[in-house]
């Protein structure tokens, strides 16, 4: 068994109602939703690392680096990183090539994990098994599919990662 790493991006995954904008954002409180995610499925053995708390529509290529220096430092060979749907593509090939012997792959949600209707905990349980079984690279997992990091992308029009 491999130990797993999940670095936590921000993304919808992590939003939540705000009743002041009527919007989603972040929680007030800086916290990720992600430990309660992996409580919920008694998933007890991933580390979770908070790197940022922000929308993937706002990354620039600083962002994309402090990723790539966080997957860099991380002791295990096996990453999560939760990420935004609207720019994971984008981030995924940024940090091919960089990730020199791990395998990293990129999960979200279309809906936020804190209105339980959201496709979020379906896809973390894919990429926490996908980084343990994968071969090393860059990958996505989202609604039930596997992704290398040059065909990663979301269909707006369908609302999910299709082929």
């Amino acid at each position: 068994m491999k130990d797993v790493r999940i670095i936590v991006t921000g993304g919808t995954i992590d939003k939540v109602h705000d009743t002041r904008s009527e919007g989603l954002d972040f929680a007030p409180d800086g916290k990720t939703h992600i430990p309660d995610l992996l409580r919920n499925a008694r998933c007890h053995f991933p580390k979770v690392e908070v790197l940022m708390l922000k929308d993937s529509l706002l990354f620039d290529d600083a962002d994309r680096k402090a990723i790539a220096d966080a997957v860099d430092r991380a002791e295990e060979d096996a990453i999560v990183v939760t990420h935004g749907t609207g720019t994971m593509g984008e981030t995924a090939r940024f940090l091919d090539g960089k990730a020199q012997g791990k395998t990293v792959v990129l999960t979200g949600a279309m809906r936020p994990f804190s209105l339980f209707v959201s496709d979020g905990d379906f896809n973390m349980g894919g990429a926490v098994i996908a980084a343990q079984v994968l071969a090393p690279g860059i990958w996505g997992v989202m609604n039930g599919r596997v992704f290398p990091a040059g065909q990663l992308g979301k269909n707006v029009e369908t609302g999910r990662f299709d082929d």
